[in-house]
């Protein structure tokens, strides 16, 4: 069955209503046929591959499907504490931080220092406490349930399962864009169904005494960004250690890993933070490219002869090294836009641009798991936690306007910005709800010259999009301002935070298509202690148009290479995504006849087809149809995402 979620918990509520919806969730058929006897203190079990945690009163707290994440469990009276993550919690590390967290903020002080993406999920006072990540990778959504009240999950399609949510048509229009700014971004495409954002835990409190009546859950901020004050030096060596803890937290103690080599300083750096933890066999993938000037390849050579590796298209081990190169030819590489088809196999929270893709993420990820790897790492998130993003000048200015003029110079002599846009634009004040209100437009995309420093891009609507679709989009968006507040008052900080909960989004893609595959993925980066110690670096430090990512080189010297940190350059895949309009025509005129987004009135399926059938048509080298295709084809896996078994508790 198409679409299925093979990995998700929910939180219910202390009631026989919230038992009765543990019995409605979905089953994945991957992972039925297993049992468990309850743990020693008799509160949490495992039945038909779902482990229950339980509340004093027996009934169910938590119900998990952790496909390839672990659940760690520990139970004071009636306080407990839930990690899901990417490896067990030792109950010694649990009872640590559970002993003496009084409230919400002591057992958040506490958390403060485990490295890895965990979901937390807490039972203090009788109230449960639930949050992801502040990279946003890890996601809390909830809902009212009819019976049951304030339900919470990981995956909002189990709650849109769970109240039989309809699609909320404005949410998908939405998705329709290249990107979707803070706060728009948190829009869930199914009605009744809320996200919290990220920073925020969402706390659910319990029925008064002598009432059966629940207030509703409420929101509390639980992270903030600290203040750029460290030098390089002293940032760097607090950014070296959260990578090698989040490595570890991923795939120590594992015998046999892998990681994805591009040749980039990202992939590079992740290699030999994961060859440090000591596995028996490490394999690195590079897929070659077909640009004739791609540098990646040869990089990655490079590193692989650095770190004492063989190179081979699958061989053996070498005789004095336990690390392999896998070199996939281009040939064998798909072109973006390949296979849409496959798209169906995983149901992802909302549709995602970079589903063209699949198909060669899958090849990846299948060449991966057939080195018998048992845990995959891969370097995204490192451009939107290293690279900066020249909005940063805007903050620097401030306090630093010479420091901030002479990078700017730098900066706009590298991509010819013209000197009084570029004065213009620093010197602009307007606050985030008005620039949230015009950050989309009818009119043609910026040329490339314009200066990037307000509180985002603007971006233009796609011309197939219907008037209904931009209708709904330019409400939403005229809405969201009337009452829009930054992720931070600096409209620098403000713009590298949501660019990483951004790419944390997309990476979601990435992760449910190992979960399909078989193999664990993870993109350690997105762990929160690598974005606050790289936040809390000066920002003239930290970014700087003379060098390449400063601080994850400086972070990571001594561990890579000095012959490999000099590398400056970083190659795209842009001939491939042209290439693959051309090649996978058909294709794409097969998905725009008979439109499901056409369907509900958001796109013109018949400029889509004269599209498909001119790939190489201005209108596509101007805007990029990825965000249609995803949200076409994840229309179609909603549509038939339930398989017809249930849980029975």
């Amino acid at each position: 069955m198409p679409g299925q979620l093979r990995d998700y918990f929910v939180v219910l509520p202390d009631s026989a209503a919230g038992a009765a919806a543990a019995g409605q969730l979905p089953v994945p058929g991957a992972a039925a046929g297993r049992s468990a006897a309850p743990d020693a203190t008799g509160s949490a079990r495992e039945v038909g591959g779902a482990l229950t945690v339980t509340h004093p009163s027996g009934r169910p707290w938590i119900v998990a499907r952790p496909l390839v994440r672990k659940v760690s469990h520990l139970a004071r009276g009636e306080d407990a504490l839930v990690l899901i993550g990417p490896d067990r919690v030792p109950d010694a590390v649990l009872a640590g931080i559970l002993e003496g967290a009084r409230d919400r903020t002591g057992l958040e002080h506490r958390l403060g220092r485990l490295p890895g993406l965990y979901h937390v999920v807490a039972r203090l006072s009788g109230r449960s406490w639930i949050r992801g990540t502040a990279t946003g990778l890890r996601r809390i959504y909830h809902a009212r349930h009819p019976a049951a009240g304030t339900i919470a999950s990981d995956r909002p399609a189990v709650l849109a399962r769970l109240i039989d949510a309809p699609l909320d048509e404005s949410a998908l229009a939405l998705r329709l864009l290249d990107f979707l700014p803070h706060p728009l971004s948190r829009r869930p495409v199914w009605r009744g169904v809320h996200e919290t954002g990220a920073g925020y835990g969402l706390a659910l409190p319990v029925a008064a005494p002598g009432t059966a009546a629940v207030p509703g859950p409420t929101e509390h901020r639980w992270w903030e960004p600290p203040p750029g004050e460290l030098p390089l030096a002293e940032g760097a060596r607090k950014v070296g250690h959260a990578v090698a803890a989040s490595v570890r937290a991923h795939v120590g103690g594992l015998d046999r890993i892998s990681c994805e080599l591009s040749g980039g300083l990202d992939s590079t750096a992740l290699a030999f933070a994961a060859r440090d933890t000591g596995p028996a066999s490490l394999s690195l993938l590079t897929v070659a490219a077909r640009d004739r000037y791609s540098e990646d390849e040869s990089w990655a050579r490079r590193a692989v002869e650095a770190a004492g590796g063989t190179a081979g298209t699958g061989g053996g081990h070498g005789a004095t090294s336990a690390l392999d190169h896998h070199l996939i030819p281009a040939a064998d590489a798909p072109y973006f836009y390949a296979d849409l088809a496959s798209t169906a196999a995983e149901l992802n929270d909302e549709p995602l641009p970079v589903a063209p893709g699949r198909a060669r993420a899958a090849l990846l990820l299948g060449r991966a798991r057939a080195t018998g790897s048992r845990y995959h790492l891969t370097g995204y998130g490192g451009d939107e936690i290293f690279l900066g993003l020249p909005h940063a000048y805007q903050d620097l200015f401030h306090g630093n306007p010479f420091t901030a003029w002479s990078h700017l110079g730098g900066l706009r002599h590298q991509l010819g910005w013209p000197l009084l846009p570029t004065v213009k634009a620093l010197l602009d004040r307007s606050a985030f709800p008005r620039w949230l209100a015009g950050a989309v437009t009818a009119a043609p995309q910026p040329v490339a010259r314009t200066p990037l420093l307000s509180w985002g891009v603007r971006q233009s609507l796609h011309p197939w999009l219907t008037e209904r679709a931009t209708a709904l989009i330019a409400e939403e968006f005229r809405a969201a301002a009337e009452h829009a507040e930054p992720i931070d008052p600096w409209r620098g900080r403000h713009v590298d935070i949501d660019g990483v909960r951004m790419g944390a989004r997309h990476f979601q893609a990435m992760e449910d298509i190992g979960m399909t595959i078989g193999l664990p993925v993870a993109a350690p980066f997105y762990d929160d202690r690598i974005l606050e110690a790289t936040l809390a670096v000066r920002l003239p430090e930290r970014i700087s148009p003379w060098r390449y990512k400063p601080l994850l080189v400086e972070a990571m010297r001594g561990v890579v290479p000095d012959a490999l940190l000099a590398r400056t350059t970083k190659d795209h895949m842009a001939s491939d995504e042209h290439q693959g309009l051309r090649e996978h025509a058909p294709e794409l005129a097969e998905l725009w006849t008979g439109s499901r987004l056409a369907e509900h009135g958001l796109v013109d399926a018949r400029h889509l087809l004269r599209l498909a059938a001119e790939p190489f048509s201005p209108a596509l080298v101007e805007h990029s149809i990825s965000s249609t295709v995803a949200g076409e084809t994840w229309l179609r896996t909603a549509e038939n995402a339930w398989p017809a078994p249930q849980l029975t508790l």
